[in-house]
């Protein structure tokens, strides 16, 4: 059994951050530990607001080192993170990944460069944007930016797959191992679907699958993406593999979501597609 790391925001209701990411890991049999970077009632696209608090400097740090004093971090495979509260946080899970990669040279850091989208009500610190183009790139292994946040990691505008693809090598070019690109977004080769691209030395993959129109888009989906990705890649499957099921369980996710016209992902009604997808679409390979 495969241990991670989850250093991400959580939600007591619906599903964001840890709440969209931890259940998914489990049921694809991980054992998570989760540690929170905000604990908030709700995710903070509600119109009616949410209440909570982003948790404090060095309480990171403090946990990852009660991991340590018990011996476990040394067993620790994977580190994830997505919402950082504060750029304070950022320094704290690059010291963990150095810390923990120093007791397992085999662990892995699959970092989720959350960077806040305004117009949406997700909004960042000061300080986190600098420190995910820096310090984060610097160890992580794979990250899983959007379009948008790919833009911003590269300092490039993207405007078609061939522009995403370079942007995603000169990644690899810096140490990275793997770029999984959620949502093409207006780069995409077909505005009718929702695209996603794996990168690796390997070669570049595209992947689709249906859009629904919800009257309200879910919040999660893409903590949820990078979830499923590593936990599937901790289960033993090739990249290309990982990246079907991870789409295929997505998929499955959010029709049930549709079909059952709520807002926050149905993650319990969908477990057995998450644990077992049904791969209806295929990687494609792309020069």
């Amino acid at each position: 059994m495969k241990r991670i790391l989850s250093i991400q925001s959580h939600v007591v209701f619906g599903c964001a951050g840890n709440s969209s990411a931890v259940f998914p890991m489990r049921r694809l049999g991980m054992e998570v530990w989760p540690i929170n970077t905000v604990q908030f009632s709700n995710h903070t696209q509600y119109a009616q607001g949410w209440a909570g608090m982003i948790m404090p400097a060095g309480q990171i740090t403090e946990l990852v080192q009660g991991l340590g004093n018990i011996g476990e971090l040394q067993h620790c495979d994977a580190l994830l993170s997505g919402y950082l509260g504060s750029a304070e946080q950022g320094a704290e899970i690059a010291a963990a990944v150095k810390k923990m990669k120093a007791l397992n040279p085999n662990a892995i850091y699959f970092c989720d460069p959350v960077m806040g989208h305004p117009e949406k009500g997700c909004i960042v610190s000061p300080g986190v944007q600098e420190f995910l183009k820096t310090q984060a790139l610097a160890v992580a292994d794979i990250i899983a930016p959007n379009l948008l946040e790919l833009e911003t990691l590269t300092d490039t505008e993207l405007h078609n797959l061939d522009e995403v693809i370079n942007a995603c090598q000169s990644l690899l070019a810096k140490g990275l191992k793997m770029v999984v690109v959620k949502h093409l977004a207006k780069a995409a080769t077909n505005k009718e679907q929702f695209e996603m691209l794996l990168v690796t030395a390997g070669g570049s993959y595209l992947i689709s699958r249906p859009l629904y129109e919800f009257a309200q888009q879910p919040v999660g989906v893409g903590d949820l993406i990078s979830g499923l990705m590593l936990a599937n890649l901790q289960a033993g499957c090739e990249p290309v593999d990982a990246f079907e099921r991870t789409n295929a369980s997505v998929d499955a996710v959010l029709l049930e979501t549709f079909k059952e016209g709520a807002y926050e992902l149905q993650l319990i009604r969908s477990q057995d597609a998450i644990a077992s997808p049904t791969i209806k679409a295929h990687a494609k390979r792309v020069n």
